[in-house]
């Protein structure tokens, strides 16, 4: 285990927090939880700085790593459609949630055929996740009620959907040539 690591499992264990700080009957839980999501969303960059610069990327980061992003971002677009039970943010959250099960299926089926690196991540992917992040924050940080703060989340989980869907078309596109293949 290195601090890298330990910081990916860190995000995992800090999923059961965030959904109780969610579902907590104070008029603070909202703050709360956005805050849990947002040293979550951290670690998430800052695992991978530091895995790079310290030349500490290991199998078992490798692997846990994008796992704990998803379970964080499913968990968190659960929760807030179940609150806010609405098209503006139930769309996009079937978009984002669907995409990573397309895409995660994708790159391991590549991978069995050796040519993941076709379906890398991209830069298109990183503009993605920070829009996704930013709306999730702004929106686990408001209660439902339409403000100009949740307008702004809302936006950005619609910009992040249609970042999500257009990345999605670039990875099948990419991937198209083995998918097509007569093997």
């Amino acid at each position: 285990m290195n601090i890298p690591n330990i910081l990916t499992v860190l995000r995992v264990l800090l999923i059961p927090l965030f959904v109780l700080f969610f579902y907590l009957p104070a008029h603070w839980s909202h703050l709360a939880s956005s805050l849990v999501f947002t040293v979550a969303a951290v670690t998430d960059w800052l695992d991978g700085y530091l895995a790079r610069r310290l030349q500490q990327s290991t199998p078992f980061g490798a692997f846990l790593d994008p796992v704990a992003d998803k379970l964080m971002v499913a968990v968190a677009l659960v929760l807030l459609v179940e609150e806010h039970a609405n098209l503006w943010l139930s769309l996009p959250a079937v978009i984002i949630i669907g995409r990573e099960i397309v895409v995660s299926a994708l790159r391991e089926w590549m991978a069995e055929l050796g040519a993941r690196a076709q379906v890398a991540v991209s830069q298109l992917g990183k503009w993605k996740t920070a829009a996704q992040m930013v709306a999730l924050v702004i929106l686990l940080a408001n209660p439902p009620a339409m403000t100009v703060w949740v307008g702004v989340g809302y936006g950005l989980l619609i910009v992040a959907a249609a970042l999500t869907l257009w990345s999605m078309v670039k990875y099948l596109v990419a991937a198209w040539p083995h998918l097509s293949s007569s093997r």
